[in-house]
């Protein structure tokens, strides 16, 4: 039963048991946070979202305060404003003034708050922080300098993830964000998801950039620089040059990245086919053989950590796939490279992901091959996006261009690797068709399909009836592999992304992005699936000749050379 509260002397609606802001956020008034999370619950530690109570003229937060029937709230008064302001000023006090150096230079929170809040000269000052820049990561840098100790990154890091490998150190005034006994991040349980990048409101934390050893490559005659780009991107980059969230493109991109100086441009999701022939191919095995089930998806470098650390008897259960990032560096290295005459060594490779983690699996050792990287750069959607910039290339002026052959041509079904389910649904498509011989009557799988946390769905091939999860969230996936542990589920092929809604939302993607404009790249990706007409693997013309021109066949011995690895249980401090 919804009643009435007075907001700045008009009469809007409330609703039992939500919070001031909440409400106000639905008549579409606008209260500043820094340490708010959109579905936890609230800790009003920054004190941003302060409103006035005119009945006794107190200051309360607005994310944690209930509303109560009859309450009069000035949102913007004289004393909210002025309150708000020296918060800012406080922590502009021992703020670094290096934002035209800053990464997050112009999308910046507390360089948005200090404009709308016209704070215009330095009232208050303190002693600037002088804490380790921490860059011993692979995937992430940390600049403790720039933390405003907002704690996003501490809750995303243990609710959303489930990893918890950072948290407050010290109290008072000598509080800071750190690692377990305060290590660099390389040496904790971070998995790399960059997830706390996409929370963070400043330049505390941001990915390792490979931009200067790119450029250099780029510029060097002897070596073949080439690039490929995973599904998530051509639906995600448009957002870097304020389009419509969820435009799809893929032909503009092929463009952009042949002016930067690329020899060549590959699309990803032609390996994300390559992955579905191995994996349904050892999935089906695995099925016919009694061997270890359920069988786990290995397509998501952040999950496969966080198997390694927390949960390594259930490394058997990992499929021993390469993620399609690194089967397509395998295959250009190796296939592509024979093909066109072109020696391994004078390749350089460079991959843009949707993900942090990629960074980190990039240069894993596994992900060699005599010797020879499979992957040697890696750029996040947002790095494309400064690339391009970089390089004085005007989207909106170019003409679309294809990808190059071989490795350009895909499925729709490899293009449903950016959402979660997407690797699942088009696993299933191939795997019934390897167990039957035939293809399914329906593709769509709606079950599979959406933003919840833990998915489920029961195939029936032939007499065969197959069980099958799909979870998103590292938090979610620790809950599923709990009650795996304790004989509460029962599964034959369960599919994890780390990243809450897949790589769609994955930690290298557009800061800043809304739930709808992450919603419109899911449905993009379901656009695409709908109108074009290959929606299996198996049925990729490219996929076909590669196995017959050099692979033999799906899960045999080459194969499993090139495109097959192993995991171990890492020790980590925790």
């Amino acid at each position: 039963m919804s009643f009435l509260i007075d907001v700045n002397n008009k009469q809007i609606e409330a609703r039992p048991g939500e919070t001031i802001l909440d409400a106000i956020n639905r008549e579409g008034i606008h209260v500043p946070t820094l340490c708010h999370l959109k579905d936890m619950l609230p800790s009003g530690s920054c004190r941003m979202c302060v409103v006035e109570n005119t009945d006794n003229n107190r200051l309360f937060t607005a994310c944690s305060t209930p509303v109560e029937e009859g309450m009069k709230i000035q949102t913007h008064s004289p004393r909210v404003v002025e309150s708000r302001k020296t918060i800012v000023e406080l922590l502009l006090s021992n703020h670094p003034d290096d934002c035209l150096y800053c990464v997050r230079n112009k999308n910046c929170e507390l360089q948005d708050l200090s404009e709308e809040l016209q704070v215009r000269e330095r009232r208050i000052k303190g002693e600037k922080n002088h804490i380790n820049l921490d860059r011993a990561s692979a995937s992430l840098v940390r600049d403790p300098d720039k933390c405003i100790l907002c704690g996003r990154c501490v809750r995303t890091c243990e609710e959303v993830m489930g990893v918890a490998c950072i948290d407050f150190i010290n109290r008072g005034s000598k509080s800071y964000i750190g690692t377990a006994f305060d290590k660099t991040l390389n040496t904790s349980s971070c998995v790399n998801c960059g997830q706390c990048i996409m929370v963070c409101p400043t330049g505390a934390l941001s990915e390792k950039s490979h931009f200067p050893e790119l450029n250099s490559m780029l510029n060097n005659p002897e070596k073949t620089v080439v690039v490929q780009y995973a599904p998530a991107i051509s639906v995600s980059l448009a957002e870097e040059f304020n389009l419509d969230p969820g435009t799809d493109i893929n032909g503009i991109m092929n463009a952009a990245l042949r002016k930067i100086g690329f020899k060549y441009v590959f699309d990803t999701t032609f390996t994300a086919d390559l992955t579905i022939m191995e994996e349904a191919a050892e999935l089906v095995s695995r099925i016919e053989n009694g061997d270890t089930l359920p069988m786990i998806t290995s397509c998501c470098p952040g999950w496969i950590k966080f198997a390694e650390q927390f949960y390594p008897d259930m490394l058997p259960n990992l499929s021993s796939c390469k993620s399609p990032q690194q089967m397509m560096g395998s295959v250009i290295k190796s296939y592509w490279a024979e093909k066109s005459n072109i020696k391994p060594d004078d390749i350089y490779s460079v991959s843009v992901m949707p993900c942090t983690a990629k960074k980190f699996e990039a240069q894993r050792e596994e992900m060699t091959h005599k010797g020879i990287t499979d992957v040697d750069a890696v750029l996040t959607t947002r790095e494309l996006g400064q690339l391009i910039r970089m390089y004085g290339i005007d989207i909106n002026n170019i003409a679309p261009e294809g990808t190059d052959s071989p490795l350009g041509f895909r499925s729709s079904a490899g293009k449903l690797f950016g959402a979660t389910g997407g690797v699942m649904e088009a696993a299933i498509r191939t795997a019934y068709h390897m167990l039957t011989g035939k293809e399914l009557v329906r593709f769509k799988i709606e079950t599979l399909r959406g933003f919840e946390g833990c998915k489920e769905a029961q195939l029936t091939i032939d007499d065969l009836t197959v069980n099958v999860a799909v979870v998103n969230g590292l938090a979610n996936t620790r809950k599923l592999l709990d009650k795996i542990n304790k004989g509460e589920k029962n599964y034959h092929f369960i599919e994890v992304m780390a990243c809450p809604g897949g790589c769609i939302n994955g930690g290298g993607q557009h800061i800043g992005a809304t739930e709808e404009a992450v919603k419109s790249r899911m449905k993009a990706l379901y656009d695409i699936d709908d109108k074009e007409t290959i929606k299996v693997s198996h049925k990729n013309p490219e996929i076909i000749k590669l196995y017959e021109d050099f692979l033999g066949k799906p899960n045999g011995h080459k194969a499993h050379e090139l495109l097959h690895t192993y995991y171990s249980k890492r020790e980590v401090v925790k």
